[in-house]
């Protein structure tokens, strides 16, 4: 990895990846209509809970206290200890700084991976791929849940690799931390390790090893998401694991009228039913309000679910090719030029990526750990709602893979070049 660090073309290569990003930061912002901050609703409810964070006020959004994890918040506060309303442009100029970390992180992993020849197109191809420098742009929690993914996918590869016990136990703990930030960043991360395991334990040998691994991984993330957990059940009288958005999110998936998109329309209608069914109740109420509405809102998803299964059938495969679809399916991303370049962007990287994780899959944890993320987020989205926008970070962890096999490619095109020289110089 010290040769990598060494490299001047890695410093060039992430140079010119906060270039990229700091400008489309700007040509983003420069688009976004007078009077709006920031286009997505989502950046709203951040800059509240930053907001409260910056002053020691109640974390809440609204009358929503455990509406949204502190991941993002808390690193958008210092923003807001000097303004209410700090320039959008200085938000999306963190996100830029994030966004170079993660080609970063990209270039160090194939590095460590595979070569020093594959660290360098690593990070080419996190700083030109298009989906990063959307998220980078974006005020969205995606920018800072990448560097703390591909962290845990590196520790956790570390421990898997270690020489000694002790040398293995140190990185899961390591590990087991920066999952927690992660899903404290995008709680949807929470289950890949459920997803993974069972994966990598019928793929790879030293299952003891793994299991062992995954035991201090699974002990450290709960001890360190101990503090939100006791928080959230002081709040809302019960175990709460990361927000009470999930009734919400799911029934923007499954519901009359779902298209695989998200319209959280329905959100207000449903209060006012909570609202009257607590005031019609005659005896003592069960909860907060809070959890009273996301019961009624996932109750009610499962319900129209049970009675319209081949709804659910089909909204899961219209998801499906939402999530993997060459280019944006909002209909105000769909100029040529656009769909062309993310076209483009995407399409050699998953290729590539998928070939990778054919190829080396036998070589160790960390081509599975880099190549699962995108069929995780994948099913995933096929119960909640979906876009090419949730497909953005496993998409770095794939870069990893796709960048070991264009340098095993580019080796091999060499050697045949420098093969065929030697024979026609021996003729």
């Amino acid at each position: 990895m010290s040769k990598i660090l060494a490299n001047r073309w890695f410093w060039v290569i992430l140079l010119i990846a906060f270039g990229l990003r700091a400008g489309a930061a700007y040509w983003w912002q420069s688009r976004i209509p007078a009077g709006d901050r920031f286009f997505f609703g989502d950046s709203l409810s951040y800059e509240a809970l930053a907001r409260q964070v910056a002053h020691g006020d109640d974390y809440r959004y609204g009358d929503s206290y455990i509406f949204r994890t502190p991941g993002y918040p808390v690193l958008l506060a210092p923003f807001y200890w000097f303004s209410d309303e700090p320039n959008p442009l200085a938000l999306r100029l963190l996100g830029a700084v994030l966004g170079t970390l993660t080609a970063a992180l990209c270039g160090l992993l194939a590095a460590r991976f595979f070569s020093v020849s594959a660290g360098l197109i690593a990070t080419a191809l996190a700083a030109f791929y298009p989906g990063s420098l959307a998220m980078s742009a974006f005020v969205l929690s995606e920018a800072a849940f990448c560097p703390w993914m591909l962290l845990q996918i590196w520790f956790w590869s570390e421990a898997y690799q270690a020489t000694s016990r002790r040398s293995s136990l140190a990185w899961a703990i390591a590990a087991g931390l920066a999952m927690a930030a992660a899903v404290l960043t995008r709680p949807s991360w929470m289950l890949f390790p459920f997803f993974a395991m069972p994966i990598c334990l019928l793929m790879l040998p030293q299952r003891f090893r793994q299991l062992e691994v995954m035991l201090v991984l699974g002990l450290t993330f709960m001890a360190a998401m101990s503090p939100w957990w006791v928080r959230n059940y002081q709040v809302a009288g019960r175990f709460v694991p990361t927000s009470l958005q999930v009734g919400a999110s799911l029934y923007d998936g499954i519901r009359p009228g779902a298209d695989g998109g998200s319209d959280m329309s329905f959100v207000e209608p449903f209060r006012e039913e909570q609202l009257a069914a607590d005031a019609a109740s005659e005896g003592p109420l069960v909860g907060t309000f809070e959890t009273r509405l996301d019961d009624r809102m996932k109750a009610a998803s499962v319900a129209w679910g049970k009675e319209h299964p081949d709804e659910v059938v089909r909204l899961a495969g219209q998801k499906l090719i939402r999530y993997w679809n060459f280019w944006p399916n909002e209909s105000s991303f769909q100029s040529v030029k656009f769909r062309l370049i993310i076209a483009v962007g995407y399409l050699p990287i998953l290729l590539l990526g998928l070939a990778g994780l054919v190829m080396f899959g036998r070589q160790g944890l960390s081509t599975w750990l880099c190549g699962l993320p995108i069929f995780y987020f994948s099913l995933l989205h096929m119960i909640f709602v979906s876009s090419i926008r949730y497909r953005q970070p496993p998409m770095m962890a794939l870069i990893v893979l796709a960048a070991g096999t264009a340098a095993w490619l580019i080796c091999r095109c060499c050697s045949e070049k420098e093969a065929a020289t030697e024979i026609d110089s021996a003729a």
